[in-house]
Formats: structure tokens, sequence, C-alpha cells
């Protein structure tokens, strides 16, 4: 994410098979940060399970299901060239 934004360092982008699929890998990869030196790790979306975003400050990770993973795509946003010098109004 170096030059594309001020807010994270790494983004991982990831799927699940079902739901319940998607709210383990949260709860695996939340453990994980946590081992890992991220103490406090928040999540997004765990209830329904189409759509979990773990903010771990440099560490981004959404995990997705398929269809949902689909649908919005982040990967081409993210894929974009960085804009030197844009300034947001």
């Amino acid at each position: 994410m170096t030059g594309k934004s001020s807010f994270a360092d790494s983004m991982i982008v990831a799927s699940g098979r079902s739901a319940r699929h998607v709210s383990a890998l949260a709860d695996h990869v939340a453990d994980a940060l946590k081992k890992d030196g991220y103490p406090h790790p928040s999540s997004e979306g765990r209830e329904l399970g189409d759509w979990v975003l773990i903010d771990a400050g440099d560490v981004i990770v959404h995990l997705f299901r398929p269809e949902i993973r689909q649908l919005y795509n982040i990967e081409k946003m993210w894929s974009m060239p960085a804009v030197a010098d844009a300034k947001l109004i």
C-alpha cells in the first residue's frame, strides 16, 4: 500500500467458503495478530460473516465470502496506480 494509503502499510484480502468459514478465519487471524504483537486488533462483520474487516493498525485484513468479494472487488480499487501529489477536496 506504499504510496496509496497513509492509514496502513499492508492489506491482506482473502476468501472463505461460507459465512461460518469467514468468521472462523477472522478469529484465527485476530489470534495470530495478537501473538505477533498487535495487542488489540479491532474487527467488524464477524456476526454475519459476509465481509470481515480486521484493523491491526499497520495491517488491514479483509475476509470475504466469494460472492461478496466479487461484488465489491476491492483489489481493483487498490490496484490503481498512486496519484502523485493528489489533493482531496
